[in-house]
């Protein structure tokens, strides 16, 4: 199937509450992305309706989707670093940041047919963007998971996306680190994911 060009997707911006008109598109679509290397996530509805309550009850969160017809294809999120869960706050509390100035990024996520059309710049765009319209914050941060190079579900024509972060003036902080838990593809239980940050000032 061939992308459809920009011009006939649609966009949708929704912050706070409006999250929950979505929950289900969203979920479906992040549990799709993520079952590919380097997540490998087996996901599970229930699980992303109660991850994606952070965004719903956060005021200055921002989700912007992208639609195909009435199709969710690619979607990426933003929250106040304060809006999030302890386990992303705490490498940045033990290492002194300062947590009302920072963005934390959620997921960009982006069905494979629809990569290379430069919504992957488009979805750093509008949150970046979205981060200075409050004249608070400072800083813009993620995480990536960290898996080994010789990893067994690593594809052989597997890219990573350091190149692109480092292009867009994120710098990856390694001693700002987080793990996680979820199920592998194939798992039945949840097992630690360790998580680097990366960071950008937009002052």
């Amino acid at each position: 199937m061939a992308a459809e060009p920009l011009s006939d997707l649609r966009f949708l911006r929704s912050t706070g509450s409006q999250f929950r008109t979505v929950f289900d598109e969203l979920a479906a679509l992040r549990i799709a992305v993520f079952r590919e290397f380097p997540y490998l996530y087996e996901g599970s509805v229930a699980y992303e309706k109660e991850y994606l309550e952070t965004y719903a009850r956060s005021e200055r969160s921002l989700l912007f989707a992208v639609y195909d017809d009435d199709r969710m294809i690619g979607a990426t999120t933003a929250l106040p670093l304060l809006d999030e869960t302890e386990d992303v706050q705490q490498p940045f509390r033990e290492t002194g940041y300062n947590l009302d100035t920072i963005v934390y990024f959620g997921e960009s996520i982006l069905l494979p047919e629809y990569r290379g059309l430069g919504l992957g710049h488009r979805f750093f765009d509008e949150r970046e963007a979205h981060a200075r319209q409050f004249n608070q914050y400072t800083t813009t941060c993620f995480c990536a998971v960290q898996r080994p190079d010789d990893h067994p579900l690593r594809p052989v024509n597997y890219q990573p996306l350091d190149a692109f972060w480092h292009k867009r003036g994120y710098h990856r902080e390694p001693n700002l680190q987080s793990t996680f838990t979820w199920p592998d593809r194939s798992e039945t239980v949840s097992t630690p994911k360790q998580m680097v940050y990366w960071m950008k000032s937009i002052q």
